[in-house]
């Protein structure tokens, strides 16, 4: 039954749904196409001694042979020829990830070959990329402010000096935005409950999204599993399987030196970088924007000693 349609709206409803139908089909067709084309260019671009097989003398274009290919794979030739000519056939991640060492592919190319293949669950082919000077020239320059760069898991790769001023507490010990702010105490973390309670439940809905496409590493899953069991909140948002976007929002964040501040947020993916984004913060009207340049005016011991006097009546001298 479809709600709030009558019998005579149905022949419009099926051909709509035919229409996306149609429509899905087509898109997974050029998939295929685009997923032919980038194989044989791959593999026409290996040389047989590069791979330890003779060269032969009547090859007739350059590069392996698809059987070639499928040796050094471990995959069915039949199969393989059905892969590169198209065909619509179902591809597991490990047979995907075993074809891509035959073929040498890199990172980008690797993960290029998940999304051609439409293996939506492929996790992402992560690239050893270093944090190269420039990114951090970057940050800088965005002072007075506060910026960083962030893994898709929320660690700190790189920030700013504005951005270490203004969360003291996620520069110290684990670089892990998601442990400071669900395992340390309440009165420490720069996201009090008492504003946007929403906030940590999208933070985990981002994470969810993330996971979504790294399903299977024991990274990943070690470290969800690490705040399912340390933090009863974590695991509560964790259960409700709601995806999120970071969303650039207002949101106040608290800092003993200073006092509260209405900052926004504004978000910016890093192709360069697997699953890295750029997080910058903005103050959201003047009392911020004094607030934050008074913060970054005072000496290191006057942004500390707030701190130092809470965590020694608070926390017996032991930062939490």
């Amino acid at each position: 039954m479809v709600s709030g349609s009558s019998v005579g709206d149905l022949p419009e409803i099926v051909t709509e749904a035919a229409a996306r139908n149609g429509n899905s089909r087509a898109v997974r067709k050029v998939r295929r196409e685009e997923l032919s084309a980038f194989l044989k260019s791959r593999r026409a671009r290996i040389a047989p001694e590069d791979v330890g097989l003779p060269a032969g003398s009547r090859r007739r274009t350059p590069g392996l042979r698809r059987e070639e290919v499928a040796q050094l794979a471990g995959v069915g030739v039949t199969w393989y020829t059905w892969l590169e000519q198209g065909r619509d056939i179902n591809c597991s991640v490990q047979v995907l990830d075993a074809i891509a060492r035959a073929l040498a592919l890199d990172g980008a190319e690797h993960s290029h070959l998940y999304r051609l293949a439409d293996v939506p669950t492929a996790p992402v082919a992560m690239v050893a990329e270093p944090i190269h000077e420039e990114i951090q020239t970057i940050l800088d320059h965005l002072n007075p402010l506060p910026a960083i760069l962030m893994s898709a898991k929320y660690d700190v790769l790189a920030n700013n000096n504005a951005y270490e001023v203004m969360y003291p507490t996620f520069m110290t010990g684990s670089r892990n935005v998601l442990r400071k702010a669900f395992l340390g105490a309440e009165c420490c973390t720069p996201y009090p409950s008492y504003s946007h309670p929403d906030h940590l439940a999208r933070m985990v809905g981002y994470l969810r999204s993330a996971y979504a496409r790294n399903l299977g590493d024991p990274e990943w899953v070690r470290f969800i599993d690490d705040l399912v069991q340390q933090s009863s909140h974590f695991a509560e948002l964790w259960a409700r399987n709601d995806v999120a976007l970071p969303l650039g929002r207002t949101r106040i964040i608290r800092n003993l030196a200073i006092g509260d501040l209405e900052m926004y947020m504004t978000s910016m993916s890093l192709p360069s970088i697997a699953g890295a984004w750029v997080q910058i913060w903005t103050p959201a009207e003047a009392d911020a924007w004094d607030k934050l340049h008074r913060l970054l005016a005072m000496t290191t011991e006057e942004r500390q000693q707030p701190w130092t006097e809470h965590f020694e009546q608070v926390h017996g001298g032991v930062r939490a």
